[in-house]
């Protein structure tokens, strides 16, 4: 059949799946306790709305689209959980910034001196500036791990570069139990 009789809304590109945060190539896929609990609800989440876009015969061609789409984030979040690697905070130094920790530091020189600002160290999935938490593989948290409560450390964060002090040091505690499907 020739192109000329068929309609331009039958031809339909692949859906376009968003990616998941970027991990740098060898980098395991580290995640808290809640972290991956927030991962396995979202798949929760994904698969019941494919099971609603599978019984949606109101368009074949969206519907399809769709179901599509949701195969794509299905399958790359089936991909990030099952190389998540849980990293239990309380198995953490006490007074060592590592994964997990909530750091507050207090900026010494390079910036507004005095200044304070606190975040946890978290994996790429869960990071969200915006809550305070920072991804592992961030500048940020990267010149902060392995830095011991009360000693400086730089951060790339612009000329000139800033100097801060590790006032404090938390962990949060364990989930209970984690749902062991994966």
């Amino acid at each position: 059949m020739s192109r000329a009789f068929t309609k331009e809304d039958d031809v339909q590109a692949a859906p376009i799946v968003p990616p998941r945060a970027a991990l740098p190539p060898g980098t395991p896929n580290y995640v808290t306790p809640q972290g991956l609990a927030q991962l396995r609800t979202e798949r929760l989440a994904l698969e019941a709305e494919h099971t609603a876009a599978e019984a949606n015969h109101d368009n074949d061609t969206d519907r399809t689209h769709r179901l599509s789409l949701l195969n794509g984030r299905l399958a790359l979040l089936a991909e990030r959980i099952t190389s998540a690697k849980v990293v239990d905070p309380q198995g953490q130094p006490a007074k060592e910034v590592r994964f997990g920790a909530t750091v507050r530091l207090r900026t010494v020189s390079g910036g507004k001196v005095g200044f304070e600002r606190t975040f946890t160290i978290v994996g790429v999935d869960e990071a969200d500036v915006a809550a305070g938490k920072v991804g592992f593989v961030a500048p940020i948290a990267r010149a902060l791990i392995g830095v011991k409560l009360g000693k400086k450390a730089t951060l790339p964060l612009g000329p000139p570069p800033e100097v801060v002090e590790v006032v404090s040091i938390a962990y949060a505690e364990a989930l209970p139990s984690l749902p062991t499907a994966s």
